[in-house]
């Protein structure tokens, strides 16, 4: 067992794993802007490096600066957290070549899954079906436009070194086409440093559902249910469920069957998510998170795993507390985001309890959330024995949480978990836009 290990992120995950390690005996070094001087994961760490001014790409980009910091505090382990360098092999190869152990999977592995045309390529080598589209990578208007007249309209392009949303542009007519390949492949360059982009069919309401699996590299391989992340605004997500009211028993043996040969074929360490968009039995591969997501405690909720856990064990002994399959679903669990509107300080925190309630955040009354990085300042996780119980829960837990100083989205969510058609459990990834006005209509009156 390793024992000591640095957190290279801030906010709500670098507060999670402070814990799961506290808990298994690892000391934690955290870093920090000056912007996050005093924030919770600087009071709950053993030790605490201060990397640079506000921006991240003056502080926690810097890998040379998280490195150094390791290094100097004698960790032997860096954790990357979610976001900023979770999915960067350059990162990864450089903490490696320090001596240094990386929480994630082999460099090979991340750059394999990190672009996009290549891992849909993989995931079609090992049986899973991929959203018919561009054979590769595609430059040219008219390449472009030969693929559309075998697709048909809309399309979707999207970056191949991509994620969150962005350098991603519908296509709707022929004379979308030239501008919108122009922007998507700007924006990629733009934050990806890589303009490469691909055209797939656009599918207009699928479910984005996604599995999580934890791996060892030495060839078990778990799957933790799935996740149903559908509920997206501008394709970043708000409220995530497990199990997926719309997948069937059928499909999910059919979805994780490919996924373990898939994550046991390319020698996977760690925890991963796979994703894919539904369209009514039919499943087609989106994407691989080489990293944990911001969205695993719903899965930890209703498999009764500490994800961190097997992810720290796994990357540092090469092995995992759980066996090969698919591990039993127990009750069903549901998590709704909570994002800051604005900055400021908080005035004023009353955190909701009782039986099946978690609230994993780094907030505390007096904080200063700064308005440097992004919005997620909690995250609000129930569990229940169905789904039913699971939204009354959540509907309560909403109805308690307290959160003066700064707006959030808070109401929002409380209108969704309320609403028929989310309760229904029919609904797809254009839902929020559906309702769009309706819900802000609601909030106002």
């Amino acid at each position: 067992m390793i024992k000591r290990l640095l957190i290279a992120n801030r906010g709500e995950i670098a507060v999670r794993i402070i814990r799961t390690c506290r808990e298994m005996g690892i000391e934690t070094t955290a870093v920090y802007s000056t912007a996050d001087k005093d924030s919770l994961p600087v009071h709950l760490a053993d030790r605490a490096v201060c990397i640079g001014p506000p921006p991240s790409s003056q502080s926690y980009l810097l890998g040379n600066n998280l490195i150094m910091a390791a290094v100097n505090t004698g960790c032997e382990a860096i954790h990357p957290g979610v976001g900023f360098l979770s999915e960067n092999a350059g990162f990864a190869r450089m903490v490696r070549d320090k001596g240094l152990i990386f929480i994630g999977p082999d460099t090979g592995v991340i750059e394999l899954l990190g672009d996009k045309v290549r891992a849909r390529e993989t995931a079609r080598r090992f049986g899973l079906p991929v959203t018919p589209g561009s054979a590769g990578a595609v430059a040219a208007e008219d390449e472009a436009a030969g693929v559309i007249r075998e697709l048909g309209f809309p399309v979707i392009i999207k970056a191949a070194a991509g994620g969150g949303g962005k350098g991603m542009r519908i296509v709707r007519n022929q004379e979308e086409l030239a501008e919108n390949l122009r922007l998507a492949s700007r924006e990629a360059e733009s934050n990806f440093a890589d303009g490469t982009v691909f055209i797939e069919r656009y599918l207009e309401n699928p479910r984005h559902v996604e599995l999580q699996i934890l791996a060892d590299g030495k060839g078990a391989v778990a799957v933790l249910g799935e996740r149903d992340c559908s509920v997206q605004k501008n394709h970043q997500k708000l409220i995530e469920e497990s199990p997926s009211p719309g997948v069937s028993e059928r499909m999910r043996g059919r979805m994780a069957e490919g996924a373990v040969r898939m994550f046991r074929e390319i020698g996977y360490t760690g925890a991963g998510t796979i994703e894919f968009l539904v369209e009514g039995e039919n499943f087609f591969f989106m994407e691989v998170n080489a990293r944990v997501q911001v969205e695993h405690p719903v899965s930890e909720f209703v498999t009764d795993t500490d994800i961190i856990r097997q992810q720290i064990l796994s990357c540092t002994e090469g092995r995992m507390e759980l066996e090969n399959g698919e591990l039993p679903i127990r009750g069903w669990a549901i998590e709704c985001r909570i994002n800051a509107l604005s900055p400021g300080r908080l005035t004023r925190l009353e955190v909701p309890g009782g039986p099946g309630v978690r609230f994993d955040s780094f907030l505390y009354t007096g904080c200063t959330v700064p308005p440097h990085y992004d919005s997620l300042v909690a995250k609000l996780i129930v569990h229940g024995q169905n789904r039913d119980r699971a939204l009354a829960r959540m509907s309560r837990a909403l109805d308690e949480l307290v959160i003066e100083g700064i707006a959030t989205n808070k109401a929002r969510q409380q209108w969704i978990v309320k609403h028929n058609t989310f309760r229904s459990g029919r609904f797809g990834t254009s839902y929020y836009g559906e309702i769009a006005k309706e819900l802000e209509h609601g909030i106002r009156s």
